[in-house]
């Protein structure tokens, strides 16, 4: 294992919260006294900044939170300009997506830092290439995973097939945060206990839905505000 206090986060689906998560546990690393950052094994989908630079939105939340400069390149080795499935997007591009080029990226940055944050992308199992999945990535890299999930209908099914995917794997959760994606989700509390009853993983806490002057803009990171707003509501793992 990389390092005892470094994690790669997976979710339930996309768009369930996996970057405001992994900024928030940065935070909390740092708080605790460590040189924590972001990792992100393959980021697609790009915008222009206000001087043309090319940028994603989730690796800028990631440099935000480790308090590096945008103009840092190291937190991911393969950034495709569609916001599509990473593979796909690799192929139109003729830019196979290499799990060893990856790993070798990830354990350079720990020479530097004393726990990674890594974010993937899409669900656990959002294939790399033809032959390896996120999962497959997953367990080369050997790290405790944290799973979130995005409470809206469905989430329960989605949450225990992924505790099945990560656990076939032979890999340790170290714990799961509930991530409201809505304060109109109905029975939002019965649906986090079920998660409680059903994971075999620590309940590591429950973000209420971002107050609406914290919510991200469309191709922008999220704020350090928010950030802190989620940090505030979640634990690392022990």
């Amino acid at each position: 294992m990389i390092s005892a206090t470094s994690f790669f986060v997976t979710g339930t689906d996309t768009e369930v919260g996996k970057t405001l998560v992994s900024g928030a546990f940065i935070l909390k690393l740092r708080e605790a006294g460590l040189k924590a950052v972001g990792f992100k094994p393959v980021a697609a989908g790009t915008y222009l900044d206000s001087i043309d630079q090319r940028l994603n939105e989730d690796l800028e939340t990631l440099r935000i939170a480790s308090g590096l400069s945008p103009h840092e390149q190291s937190l991911c080795p393969y950034v495709l300009d569609e916001a599509v499935a990473p593979h796909l997007a690799a192929k139109s591009n003729e830019m196979p997506l290499d799990a060893t080029i990856i790993v070798d990226a990830l354990h350079a940055l720990t020479q530097k830092f004393d726990a990674v944050v890594v974010e993937g992308a899409g669900g656990f199992l959002v294939p790399l290439n033809d032959d390896e999945d996120l999962g497959d990535l997953a367990q080369a890299m050997d790290l405790p995973v944290i799973l979130v999930v995005g409470m809206r209908l469905g989430c329960i099914n989605h949450a225990l097939l992924t505790c099945e995917a990560i656990q076939s794997r032979q890999l340790t959760i170290a714990g799961w945060v509930a991530n409201t994606l809505s304060n109109e989700m109905p029975l939002l509390e019965e649906n986090i206990q079920t998660l409680k009853d059903r994971i075999f993983a620590p309940f590591l806490g429950a973000i209420p839905s971002l107050p609406a002057q914290l919510k991200k803009p469309e191709n922008a990171p999220y704020s350090i505000e928010a950030l802190r707003f989620a940090a505030e509501h979640i634990n690392l793992p022990e």
